[in-house]
């Protein structure tokens, strides 16, 4: 089971989140579970938005949702200029403690057991969130 959506504006996320929660639950995931894996795909799907497309309309962002054997895989891919992971200042750090923004990808690698970023090869980034299926969900999945 597979899910591929596109999100045409920041007017969208809610029903894009609803729809992961759903498809996190469809995949085995408890209510808790589903509550932030919602929460951090939105953090990443609003940053691509706002930070990837800059609210450019005409730029696409693409979300897609695949299930392993033992893992949710979230996909998030814009066309903007691109980041880099280690570039993105830490919201711990005592300089960033009173920022407004800045803890979106800090929440979504505390939710999520893995998160990374790749440049795509012409303009874009896609940010990928794994989530391991907890192991009593993964030996009844394979049953």
């Amino acid at each position: 089971m597979n899910a591929v959506f596109n999100v045409p504006a920041i007017d969208s996320v809610d029903g894009i989140e609803e729809a992961i929660r759903k498809f996190s639950g469809n995949v085995g995931f408890e209510e808790s579970d589903q509550y932030f894996i919602g929460l951090a795909a939105r953090e990443v799907i609003v940053n691509a938005i706002k930070h990837g497309n800059a609210f450019d309309p005409a730029k696409k962002t693409e979300v897609r949702l695949v299930q392993g054997n033992d893992f949710l895989m979230i996909e998030v891919q814009d066309e903007g200029p691109g980041f880099l992971l280690e570039n993105v200042p830490n919201p711990l750090h005592e300089e960033n403690l009173n920022r407004r923004s800045g803890r979106g990808l800090a929440m979504a690698k505390s939710f999520m057991d893995e998160v990374s970023v790749e440049q795509l090869q012409h303009t874009g980034t896609l940010v990928r969130l794994l989530k391991r299926l907890p192991p009593q969900v993964e030996s009844n999945a394979t049953r």
